[in-house]
C-alpha cells in the first residue's frame, strides 16, 4: 500500500460517518465527503499530527447538470511538513448548502464566494457571503453548464436616462456562418458578395 493508500484509510477510519470513500488517482489522493461533514473532516486533516494540512490552496466547484446531486465542492489542501497534497469533494443538491469552513481556513473567504458567484453554491455560517466577480445584479451563475454563453441581461450607459442600466440581451444576429479559411493562406482570390456559393458549385455541361 502506498503513503497516500495508507492516508486515505487511516483518515477514513478517523472520520468514520464523514468519508463516503477515498481513492487515489495520477498519484493524487481525493477523499469524498459528506456535506454536512466537511468542516470536521477538514478540521481532522489542518490538526491531526500525520496529516498537517495546514493550507487551504482553493476551493471550487463542478457541475454536473444531470446528476441528481449537481455540484462538487472541491477542497485543495498542502502539507508544508509532509510536503503531500490532497482534494476533498463534497456532493450538494441544487437547493442544499454545505458549511462554511471559514472558521477553519481563513482563506476560504474568498473562495467561498467566489464559488457561490460561479455556481451558485450557498455556504452556510459565511460571514459576508456575496457575489465577488460578477457585476451588481448580474443574473445567474456564468460557470453552470446551463447558462447561455451570451448571459441573460447586458449593460450599457443610457444617454438619454444619463446612468447605467440593465436590459435583457439583444442579438443582432442569431448565427454567424464561418467559412473556416485559413488566415495564414488566405483566399485565393476576393469574390463580390453572392458569388461564393456560385463559385464552389460544379460547371454545368452544355
Amino acid at each position: 500500500m502506498t503513503e497516500l493508500s495508507a492516508l486515505g484509510q487511516t483518515v477514513s477510519e478517523a472520520l468514520a460517518g464523514a468519508v463516503v470513500k477515498h481513492h487515489v488517482t495520477f498519484g493524487e489522493l481525493t477523499l469524498e465527503v459528506e456535506a454536512g461533514e466537511i468542516a470536521r473532516a477538514l478540521t481532522y486533516l489542518r490538526d491531526d499530527p500525520a496529516c498537517e494540512f495546514k493550507i487551504l490552496v482553493d476551493i471550487c466547484g463542478v457541475d454536473w447538470p444531470q446528476r441528481p446531486k449537481r455540484f462538487d465542492a472541491v477542497y485543495h489542501l498542502l502539507s508544508l511538513t509532509k510536503n503531500m497534497r490532497i482534494r476533498v469533494k463534497a456532493q450538494l443538491g441544487e437547493d442544499e448548502s454545505i458549511p462554511s469552513v471559514v472558521g477553519v481556513y481563513p482563506a476560504a473567504n474568498w473562495f467561498e464566494r467566489e464559488a457561490f458567484d460561479m455556481y451558485g453554491i450557498a455556504f452556510d455560517g459565511h460571514p459576508d457571503l456575496r457575489r465577488i466577480l460578477t457585476d451588481y445584479g448580474f443574473a445567474g451563475h456564468p460557470l453552470r453548464k446551463d447558462f447561455p454563453l451570451t448571459g441573460f441581461v447586458e449593460l450599457r450607459y443610457d444617454d438619454e436616462l444619463k446612468r447605467v442600466v440593465y436590459q435583457p440581451v439583444q442579438l443582432v444576429q442569431e448565427f454567424r456562418d464561418f467559412d473556416f479559411m485559413s488566415p495564414w493562406e488566405g483566399a485565393p482570390h476576393i469574390l463580390p458578395d453572392g458569388q461564393k456559393a456560385a463559385a464552389g458549385a460544379p460547371e454545368k455541361k452544355a
